[in-house]
This record gives C-alpha cells, sequence and structure tokens, in this order.
C-alpha cells in the first residue's frame, strides 16, 4: 500500500470541518493528553482547530519544554544554495517557473565551488541544494555538485525533482544525507491548479516520492505544504498523515517539517487563504506536542521580529543570510533571478548573536561523512 492510496481514504472537506467542529473540551483533553506526551492524530487536530487558540500560550508552553528536553537549547544552521533555475515546469508560486522570461542559469562544478568557498566563509557546515526541475539538471549534474561539495561540508541535503529509488542510492553514494520533497498542498484539486505544465503537474508521483527516499536509505527525509495555497489547517492535518505513515515504514530515517508561507515573487501569486503569525506558531507547536523526534524548519521567508520570538517554541533548524539566486553567495544577490523575496536579511554572524543572547548555542556542525556508512569509503 502506498501513501497516495491512504491520501485516497480521505475527504478534504470532511476533514477540515472535522477539525473547525472542535470545542474547547476537545482542546483541553488533547492538552491533558500531551502533559503526559502523548499525542494522537486526533489530538492534532485539535491542536490546530480553531478552537485551539485561546490556548495558544499553554501550547507554546509545551512546545518549548518538549524542544529543550529532547534538542536542548541549541539551532542547528544551514544554508540554501540554488545551483539552477532553469525549470520545465509551471508553478504559479514559484520565479522559477518556465512561464516566467526571465534569464536562466546552470552553475558549473567550477562556480559550484566558488558557491561552496563563500558559504564556508560564512561558517555553514550544513547546506541544502537546490535547483529547478530540468532535463539539464538531472542525476549526472547532482552527482557531479555533490562530488564537489562533499570534501568541504558535514552534510549535504537537496531539494530537487522527485527521483526513482535508484537514482536516490546513487545520490546518497556520493554522500546525500537529506532531501526534502514538498507536496506544496494536499489538496488535489489545488495542485493540479497551480502545476498546469511540466513532470511537476503529477500529483501521485510526488506524493509518493518521500516513500521512495526513505526505501533508498536516505538519513533524513524533509516533508511540508506551501501555506497559501489552501486551508492551512487542513495542509497541517495531511502533512502529519504523510508524516506518521512514513515514520512508521522508514523507522530508520529522521524526518523534518518546514513552515513555508506564500513569498512575493515573479508570478507575484496572492494567498488564497492568509496564515497569520499566530496562527503559524500554532501550527509548529502542534508538530512538535505530535513528534517529539522531529526537526522543525524556520526559514527566511519570515520576518526579523517573528523568528526572533517563534524559534524558541519548538525549531531545531534556521536558515540565515539566504540568496534564492544562482551564484548568490559568491557574486551577490543581483547575479540572477530569485525564487522568492527574502524576509529577514541577516547575516549568519547576526542570527548567532541573537541566538547566543537568548541563551542558545548555534551549531554548525552535528554530522559528519563518518556516521553514513554508504559514503564514508567516498573520496
Amino acid at each position: 500500500m502506498s501513501f497516495a492510496e491512504v491520501h485516497a481514504t480521505f475527504s478534504w472537506d470532511e476533514v477540515l470541518s472535522s477539525i473547525q467542529k472542535r470545542t474547547s473540551a476537545d482542546v483541553l483533553k488533547s492538552l491533558a493528553r500531551a502533559e503526559n506526551g502523548l499525542c494522537d492524530l486526533e489530538d492534532f487536530k485539535n491542536f490546530v482547530s480553531p478552537a485551539a487558540e485561546p490556548y495558544l500560550e499553554k501550547l507554546a508552553r509545551l512546545s518549548h519544554e518538549r524542544t529543550v528536553q529532547r534538542f536542548g537549547r541549541t539551532i542547528q544552521m544551514f544554508a540554501p544554495v540554488y545551483l539552477s533555475n532553469e525549470c520545465q515546469n509551471i508553478c504559479t508560486y514559484c520565479g522559477f517557473s518556465a512561464g516566467n522570461k526571465v534569464a536562466r542559469r546552470t552553475l558549473t562544478p567550477g562556480e559550484i565551488l566558488k558557491e561552496g568557498g563563500a558559504l564556508k566563509k560564512l561558517g555553514f557546515n550544513h547546506i541544502l541544494i537546490l535547483t529547478g526541475e530540468s532535463t539539464h539538471v538531472g542525476v549526472p549534474y547532482f552527482i557531479s555538485a555533490l562530488d564537489c561539495l562533499r570534501p568541504h561540508f558535514s552534510s549535504l541535503s537537496m531539494e530537487v525533482q522527485p527521483l526513482e529509488v535508484e537514482d536516490y542510492q546513487k545520490l546518497r553514494s556520493h554522500g546525500l544525507n537529506s532531501v526534502f520533497v514538498y507536496q506544496e498542498t494536499y489538496h488535489r484539486e489545488t495542485y493540479n491548479i497551480h502545476h498546469p505544465k511540466g513532470r511537476k503537474s503529477d500529483f501521485l508521483y510526488r506524493l509518493d516520492a518521500p516513500d521512495r527516499i526513505g526505501e533508498a536509505g536516505i538519513n533524513k527525509i524533509g516533508l511540508g505544504a506551501l501555506f497559501g495555497l489552501e486551508d492551512w489547517r487542513a495542509e497541517c492535518f495531511f502533512t502529519a498523515l504523510h508524516l506518521q505513515w512514513l515514520e512508521r515504514k522508514h523507522w530508520k530515517s529522521r524526518f523534518s517539517i518546514s513552515f513555508p508561507r506564500l513569498r512575493p515573487h515573479e508570478g507575484d501569486l496572492q494567498p488564497k487563504v492568509e496564515m497569520s503569525d499566530r496562527q503559524l506558531v500554532q501550527a509548529i507547536c502542534a508538530f512538535r506536542l505530535f513528534n517529539g523526534e522531529l526537526e522543525l524548519t524556520l526559514s527566511t521567508r519570515e520576518s526579523k521580529v517573528f523568528r526572533d520570538h517563534a524559534f524558541k517554541l519548538g525549531i531545531t533548524s534556521m536558515s540565515a543570510g539566504s540568496r534564492t539566486n544562482p551564484g548568490g553567495y559568491a557574486e551577490g544577490k543581483e547575479a540572477s533571478l530569485e525564487q522568492f523575496a527574502i524576509e529577514d536579511i541577516r547575516s549568519p554572524a547576526e542570527l548567532a548573536e541573537m541566538l547566543k543572547s537568548n541563551g542558545y548555542e548555534t551549531v554548525w556542525k552535528d554530522w559528519d561523512i563518518t556516521y553514513d556508512q554508504s559514503t564514508a569509503a567516498h573520496p
């Protein structure tokens, strides 16, 4: 059985209606369970419901306590590095969309090394490799990029097009530690509206990509939805459902959730459903109480003020000084088209100082190639 089959057994409208009907009594019952470390999908529905909004302070306290208990007062730092903005998909919310008339660029091995050098100078040891989805940036290109960067970084993650199991296995043998495949939206009809052309238009192929990642033995799998395309409460439920399925099936892997909200970009799509700052905090806390082992990421899409307050409530990793254009670290922000606008423009050093002033330790390295037997012998 695949997760696509599981997903098909749930009605979006029924899930959303169930969440909307939750009461204060339901929330209080789940909070009592959470105090004892218990939380299932029904509790999760209670925590993301409108009825939970008056209890946000208690949710935040529990989420903070659970995070410190498991991860301590630490935040892992990472950087996204865009290697290509070439893309054959049309995605209504993305600056790299094939319909946008912009200059395209794919970094050469030499340019990739320059980006890596610039990131090392900033202190990063964990990087996330990103590209558009194009035949020009397939598995051979990814292998070349990994081979360029692997000797210089503790861990390498990727957010690229969904691949086959054997492709992920090849990339793992070249030092890939983590793969992130965000579904964007779990609402199938809305997904089709926002992905009218390209391989990404295949909803089911993307939906089952995390299963293929797990089958390939990748150490960490990242999930998430782009908040703004559909109702955030239902998106969170389906993400939690997906997480639960994957964790039971691929129990040797770790898991990560990110919380991107729709940001300005070349296409300038406006959110269908707004998600407020308080609601984003509610989602973060709900996921932490649902899964105490889960890694939660907060990116530079969010504002300085929001990140300075929200990171204590369940977050385990943050990006800083991000550039969303190929060549952006070595050559500057204007080197090429950005995928979306950055909100928190602080340098890594500035973010690290903020964390330190709040009693948190900045973790630049918590993984090493020798931990991964499949890559330990790779040069």
